[in-house]
């Protein structure tokens, strides 16, 4: 029996795409399908969609799609003025523009678009051109169906758009498009039929895709219908149509075939997704090289074999490189010696540069590098990376004094070893940029900072230099470990600062999606590295100190930077799950002092969940809104004026609650003063209820004003309690 509404099948066969681009190519695909589909009113509620991407694939399978449509009339959208849209009788190039917007291509007829979907009307006394967005009572999937793929192909993020010529048409070779690569097939199917009249990039719609170059049963599949395509793919194309599908067989191979060998696949996401959009359908085969390429740093090794031949190392329990490997195969050969040996030839070469690099980088010294950074641009207006290391060094030292100076304890409490410490970061600093004249370097740019650990310890360098050079760079990523000794911790946050101020100061800011330099994954390095290792530095006073490292460089960037990092201060913390309304109570503050943070959101947390937290933030904000509207306001208070009793109550409740909430906040138990402070509740509701506040008594109304004052103050020294308020 024939469903009322069958399922629809749209695939785009085309030739090899781009691997790193394909799952979000896929997903957009199908998305500008369906939202067009359903904004025409052909999908029911419960119209679900499956997306489908391969090497050579792009479709989309999507289920109860309509024959007709009986969408709502909307009204016309207003275009542009005539006397813009028209010139001499003529369409203008901005009309056109303009239409195109609308989801029609070039090389549409525009006379017919502009008869049929636009109209000429009166609006604010001036003729205008709108545009007819509705379609037909009783449109044709045909016709919406070929707006869909249209506009669906045009928002496609293609990374490089490629022009080639058409192979068929009238003028075979002649005519040229444009996509990301050349396309050879369109299949159209609503259930059993095909979608007629549906054409893009010079093919017409039809029900004949191809399968695996080598493996496919049949040079051609005919499809018997939408709900068989990947079944028929996989049973007679041998492909995985599903990229999920594919993605998680190829993953239960590696687990399995690392497994035979007592090993585990190094973990990569955007590696296993780039070798699923790579193969139809993933054969997993081991593969080894010579031991004696271990003797180079794992780091090196794994990075050529992923970089550049997209293979999976093999690591031992306690993670460590091993000598074997896996390979993804897109061809299952009865014999696989040969697929074996072949990419055991050619991991060869790699695996000896990266041991030529690093045997040649090890005949210098880091120290002899030093000069050779005067020579490396860091940017025209900031200089050399020279002189970028001298910059870092002394943002280092100020640093360490800060340190130093704390007045809360830190883990580095004698005044020599904070000596020593400075001595520590000032030669970490000064020898930390120097790896990026090495040769291993210099292929593979992503081991900047290990290479240099790992000569460090080759030169035998003081205990904790080596390790500071390699972390310098930490966090890298979100999620990434941080520095682990003190010399890194101080060593990346003087690079990070170092950053962040010149580029600050010179008016290189990230701009919407733009951040070429990084600048916000370097704020949120900051960020963590003095939250989570709780550091008693004060963020403002640390970019003034980074300043003088410029000399006239610069123009003062600090407000700028302030407010760049509490933009990013309040993105992490919700991210971690914090509430908008406790990411708000808390940096209303502005603290200075970023590792307090945590520690006030949970006491804001624990807060919020008392009884009387409501009524206070209420009473809060209640009383924060009087002050602003009182600015002669100051938080003196007369006993002798106190004359009401629930003014009187109040009182002497501030008196025996807030000293002791002072004491646990200067003792940092912010949840506890919070708690204590939540006592006050019930004199707070009294006061509101029983007195007013402004009197006609100059002295009473100053006075209430006072109170008010004193506990506005006493109730947001964690944070500003009034943001709590519904």
């Amino acid at each position: 029996m024939t469903m009322t509404n069958p399922s629809l099948l749209v695939e785009l066969f085309v030739e090899e795409l781009p691997p790193k681009a394909l799952k979000k190519l896929s997903e957009s695909f199908a998305a500008g399908i369906y939202d067009h589909l359903l904004a025409n009113d052909f999908l029911n509620a419960n119209s679900v969609t499956s997306v489908y991407a391969s090497p050579r694939r792009l479709a989309v399978h999507i289920t109860a799609v309509r024959s007709l449509s009986v969408p709502s009339p909307r009204p016309p959208k207003t275009l542009m003025p005539v006397s813009v849209a028209y010139k001499d009788g003529q369409p203008t190039a901005p009309f056109i523009k303009r239409l195109l917007k609308e989801g029609f291509h070039e090389g549409v007829d525009f006379a017919e678009v502009i008869k049929e979907r636009t109209v000429i009307e009166i609006e604010g006394g001036k003729e205008v051109v709108k545009f007819r967005d509705d379609l037909a009572k009783g449109s044709t999937l045909s016709i919406c169906l070929q707006g869909a793929i249209e506009q669906s192909l045009a928002k496609l993020p293609i990374p490089k758009v490629m022009t080639y010529q058409l192979e068929s048409g009238a003028q075979p070779g002649w005519t040229s498009v444009q996509f990301v690569r050349p396309a050879h097939g369109l299949v159209a199917l609503h259930g059993e039929a095909v979608v007629t009249n549906v054409s893009v990039l010079g093919l017409e719609a039809d029900r004949v895709t191809t399968g695996h170059r080598f493996e496919a049963t049949l040079p051609k599949i005919t499809l018997r219908d939408a709900d068989s395509y990947a079944a028929q793919l996989r049973d007679e194309g041998a492909v995985i149509a599903s990229f999920a599908e594919r993605r998680a067989e190829l993953l239960n191979q590696l687990n399995a075939a690392a497994a035979r060998e007592g090993l585990k696949p190094i973990e990569d996401e955007a590696l296993l997704d780039e070798v699923t959009a790579l193969v139809e359908r993933p054969n997993v085969l081991l593969c080894r090289f010579e031991p004696e390429f271990l003797a180079v740093p794992q780091e090196c090794l794994i990075l050529t074999m992923k970089a550049n031949q997209k293979y999976f190392p093999l690591l031992d329990a306690a993670g460590k490189l091993t000598n074997k490997f896996l390979i993804v195969s897109n061809i299952s050969p009865a014999d696989p010696s040969a697929v074996i040996g072949g990419n055991e030839r050619v991991v060869r070469p790699r695996l000896a540069d990266a041991k030529f690099f690093f045997d040649q980088d090890r005949k210098r010294t880091l120290q002899s590098r030093v000069e050779g950074l005067a020579k490396v641009v860091y940017h025209s207006k900031l200089g050399s990376q020279g002189e970028r290391a001298e910059r870092v060094r002394a943002i280092g030292h100020a640093i360490v004094n800060q340190l130093s100076m704390a007045t809360l304890p830190y883990t580095v409490d004698a005044q020599d070893e904070f000596a020593v410490l400075d001595s520590k970061v000032q030669q970490a600093a000064l020898l930390a940029k120097t790896d990026l004249l090495t040769d291993m370097v210099g292929e593979f740019p992503e081991l900047q900072g290990v290479m240099g650990g790992y000569y460090a310890r080759h030169e035998g360098l003081r205990d904790g230099v080596a390790i500071a050079i390699e972390d310098h760079y930490k966090p890298r990523f979100a999620g990434d470990a941080l520095p682990r000794n003190h010399t890194g911790t101080v060593l990346a946050l003087a690079d990070k600062l170092e950053t962040l101020v010149g580029l600050f100061g010179i008016g290189q800011l990230p701009t919407g999606d733009k951040d070429p330099f990084a600048l916000r994954r370097h704020a949120l390095g900051v960020i963590r590295i003095l939250t989570e290792k709780n550091l008693p530095l004060d963020l403002p006073a640390l970019l003034q100190a980074a300043l003088p490292a410029f000399g006239d460089l610069l123009t003062d960037p600090t407000e700028a930077l302030r407010g760049f990092f509490a933009d990013r201060l309040a993105v992490t913390l919700r991210d971690q799950g914090y509430s908008a309304q406790e990411v708000d109570a808390v940096l209303a503050l502005a603290p200075t002092r970023l590792g307090d943070v945590p520690r006030r959101l949970e006491a804001v947390r624990a807060f919020a969940a008392l009884p009387e937290a409501p009524a206070l933030a209420a009473a809060n904000k209640r009383v924060g809104n009087i002050l602003k509207k009182s600015p002669e306001a100051d938080a003196h208070v007369s006993p002798v004026l106190l004359q009401e009793p629930a003014e009187q109550a109040l009182h002497a409740a501030m008196q025996q609650v807030v000293p002791a909430a002072d004491a646990q906040f200067a003792a940092g138990d912010y949840t506890g003063s919070l708690q204590t402070l939540a006592a006050l509740r019930a004199p707070v509701d009294a006061f509101f209820d029983g007195v007013m506040v402004n009197a006609e008594e100059t002295d009473l109304r100053l006075n209430r004003l006072g109170l008010l004052a004193q506990l506005h103050a006493a109730m947001n020294r964690v944070a500003d309690l009034s943001k709590l308020a519904s």
